[in-house]
């Protein structure tokens, strides 16, 4: 595992990814290793829903995923299962509000590692940083299927509200994000942007990739 600093951290949110087995109709390392290729920047194992995986299957997949980001120097995080972030050593995990407290697993995992929260208020975001968060992470910037329990719609307009009150940690955005609408939500003042089914869903994993990483590096 490498230690990431917040400068780091800032950079590798530029293009995040965040996949599980339910999100794709070929194999999850394939599409990995596409994207890969055309420029993402982090990624994130989420095995979440229906027909999710679970036990041995799900730790197979989290290691050969885990060992491609390793291959490209990705950073790896895992979503939610502290257990299995500790089990791999992997890089970081992300947890939402309904998830375990961003202070207890912080405590978990040491100081060391990437810890992600989502924050979705601004008094979320305040506690997430209280609690050790590297970065929150908030949206849905526009409409999406990608997440069943996604909220209401906040647009660019909260990232802008969490700069504008002060809030300096790393952001990314999440929910309905493409290529075309990433400019504004950087404008807003985010790092970067995280994508399930604009890349998951694609034709072409690389070439999706690929064009969020043209529009992300003009606006940086």
């Amino acid at each position: 595992m490498s230690v990431y600093t917040q400068d780091d951290v800032k950079s590798r949110l530029r293009l995040y990814f965040i996949c599980g087995s339910t999100n794709v109709n070929r194999p999850l390392p394939t599409i990995l290793r596409e994207a890969i290729s055309g420029g993402i920047t982090m990624f994130q194992f989420r095995e979440k829903g229906t027909n999710s995986l679970t036990g041995d299957k799900k730790l197979a997949l989290a290691c050969e995923l885990q060992a491609i980001c390793q291959e490209h120097h990705i950073p790896f995080i895992i979503n939610d299962d502290v257990a299995l972030a500790i089990k791999l050593n992997a890089d970081g995990i992300h947890v939402g509000q309904g998830d375990e407290s961003a202070a207890s697993v912080r405590e978990k995992i040491g100081r060391d590692k990437i810890l992600g929260v989502s924050a979705n208020t601004l008094a979320d975001a305040k506690q997430a940083i209280k609690d050790g968060a590297t970065y929150i992470g908030t949206g849905p910037m526009y409409e999406t299927s990608s997440k069943d329990d996604a909220d209401d719609v906040c647009g660019p307009e909260r990232i802008k509200e969490f700069r504008q009150r002060g809030l300096t940690i790393p952001i990314v955005a999440i929910g309905g994000i493409t290529a075309d609408n990433t400019p504004p939500i950087l404008a807003a003042g985010a790092n970067g942007v995280s994508v399930i089914s604009a890349i998951a869903g694609a034709s072409s994993p690389a070439e999706a990739a690929a064009r969020f990483k043209k529009a992300i590096v003009n606006k940086f």
